[in-house]
């Protein structure tokens, strides 16, 4: 590998273990590390911060680690963009991993020739290592282009994340909001993330790094790459995630598949409308109705 890989944790030291033997299987020249710090009213939380710094300490191979650790807690929005504000002031491009993606070791290989290949293209804004469908196209193809996307194991360059902001300023643009649902093209994808973008950009959640980051890609019409097969499988659902906290989300544990070489493009640079359509309604739809099926559940038992 040359590729920098840029490793995001927290206080898991048990799916960050997973995730860093990984890491030592390619071995990456460079890795460079984001911690948030611990939260002073989370008994115990300290000594699992320690931990899994601790699980860094164990890099034996010939490597330059760079750390970027907050001494206090600053938030899953504001230490990722801010950890991520340090690293691409330090390198040009990076794969980027957070401390419950665990990922197929192909999955770095995909990366750092897509990172090549697309370095000055300007359409490309990222690529990605999760397929929520698990697989698409396969047969003809190593991967599609997509306005959607998912953070859990991606790559892309500091071209494209200099123009991040995270408080998302441009959400308060009618202008804009009209080109993102020109881009998403679909009245009912456009309504789900017009009622996401205007949680975050109200502040009423204040979890979320990845959205602003999304409401840019749109806002530019920026493709992300989407693999043919999924590389990435999210193994942090659970009470102790930010974001994903349920077990039967359709979005967890996916499994693995290992990307074939060399890579076979696709017959045309153009958003597939297909994979969009397949991963709305197997996950956002899907997912809806379990957040609802939870409500209910939590009512009844409040009720009884």
């Amino acid at each position: 590998m040359k590729t920098p890989v840029v490793f995001i944790i927290f206080k898991r030291p048990d799916t960050t273990e997973k995730v860093f033997e990984v890491i030592r299987q390619v071995q990456p020249p460079k890795l460079l590390v984001i911690a948030d710090g611990p939260r002073a009213d989370q008994p115990g939380e300290a000594e699992k911060c320690a931990a899994t710094r601790a699980i860094i300490d164990q890099v034996d191979w010939n490597c330059e680690v760079l750390k970027n650790y907050a001494d206090v807690n600053m938030g899953l929005k504001s230490r990722v963009s801010t950890g991520l504000d340090w690293v691409f002031s330090l390198v040009e491009d990076a794969i980027i991993l957070e401390d419950d993606c665990s990922p197929d070791p192909s999955f770095f290989r995909f990366c750092e020739e897509l990172l090549e290949k697309y370095r000055y293209d300007q359409r490309v804004w990222m690529i990605c290592g999760s397929n929520l469908l698990g697989e698409y196209k396969s047969h003809l193809q190593s991967y599609c282009f997509s306005y959607h996307s998912h953070c859990w194991g991606w790559a892309t360059w500091k071209r494209a994340w200099q123009h991040y902001d995270v408080n998302m300023k441009l959400w308060s643009n009618p202008e804009i909001q009209s080109r993102i649902r020109d881009v998403v093209g679909n009245e009912q994808q456009y309504d789900t993330y017009k009622k996401q973008f205007d949680r975050v950009f109200s502040g009423e959640l204040n979890t979320s790094w990845a959205l602003p980051w999304l409401c840019l890609r749109l806002s530019q019409s920026a493709l992300s790459i989407i693999p043919a097969i999924n590389l990435i499988s999210n193994i942090g659902f659970n009470p102790e995630g930010s974001n994903t906290r349920f077990l039967d989300d359709s979005r967890a544990n996916l499994p693995l598949q290992s990307m074939s070489f060399p890579l076979r493009e696709p017959a045309g640079f153009a958003r597939d409308r297909g994979y969009e359509l397949g991963r709305y309604q197997r996950h956002v739809l899907d997912n809806k109705k379990l957040g609802m099926r939870i409500s209910r559940k939590i009512k009844r038992i409040l009720f009884k």
